[in-house]
């Protein structure tokens, strides 16, 4: 099963790109951040045409995640079920050819004196929440998206440059490491250890170009989907070209027990 998540960064503005990219990639299930659709105006049509079938949690507004499947899709659930809701429609969850998969959209944060920031910490603190009232470690689970953190130094292009700054702050990190110790594995960083493999860069200053990233888009996994991951990747090829997004889509190859 090729498990796959993308920040497309407005569908409206890069289905064709998206269309384009599942040709070629073939995921079985792709999970989507930051739509900015609400659930009306979302291409289930486009999709299905691909032979995919869709969920969708978006207001129109700044978020939207969707689940896009082609081994089926049941049991669809969105939001953290909390008051920390009101962080907008970032999470969207469904079973998926005997995986259950979640697509998350973790809030900015925008600066570490923000209101914003706690409420980021607040929102990783229920996530985990939510795994622990509706799934298992021992269970085949893979929580994908757009995180917002970079897990270590190693994940972004100059830790210097990101001194007194979100993503990297001690507090998120704790935050996205207190999540994983529930259960669930970096799946792309346990097969790849090397520094400098980013999946988001800025559209500002060349930063693409000039290797200025960071790794903030995860595909995080419970064992039983680990130890049976054969690939993964960080496909850079899809933040090239006309109309791109700032992020690259994650993949991974795994398999249920």
């Amino acid at each position: 099963m090729r498990i796959a998540t993308w920040n497309v960064n407005s569908l409206a503005a890069r289905l064709g790109r998206v269309e384009e990219w599942i040709g070629y990639a073939r995921p079985d299930v792709l999970c989507l951040q930051e739509t900015k659709q609400t659930d009306a105006a979302f291409p289930h049509g486009a999709f299905a045409a691909l032979g995919y079938e869709t969920a969708h949690h978006g207001d129109g507004r700044w978020n939207g995640v969707a689940i896009v499947s082609r081994v089926g899709l049941e049991g669809v659930a969105t939001g953290l079920g909390s008051s920390d809701d009101d962080e907008g429609t970032r999470l969207i969850a469904a079973d998926c050819g005997g995986v259950r998969v979640l697509s998350a959209y973790v809030p900015n944060g925008r600066a570490l004196d923000d209101d914003h920031y706690p409420a980021k910490l607040a929102w990783l603190a229920r996530l985990r929440q939510v795994l622990d009232e509706t799934s298992a470690p021992d269970q085949p689970l893979a929580v994908c998206g757009d995180f917002n953190v970079a897990p270590e130094d190693r994940d972004v292009w100059d830790p210097s440059e990101f001194v007194g700054m979100t993503h990297v702050s001690q507090p998120e990190r704790d935050a996205l490491a207190a999540l994983a110790s529930w259960g669930l594995v970096d799946t792309f960083r346990s097969r790849y250890p090397d520094d400098k493999l980013f999946s988001w860069w800025d559209y500002r200053g060349g930063s693409f170009h000039r290797h200025r990233g960071m790794r903030i888009d995860l595909i995080l996994c419970t064992e039983v989907l680990a130890r049976n991951t054969t690939f993964a990747l960080i496909d850079r090829q899809a933040r090239k070209g006309e109309k791109p997004s700032d992020h690259a889509p994650v993949f991974i190859d795994t398999s249920v027990d």
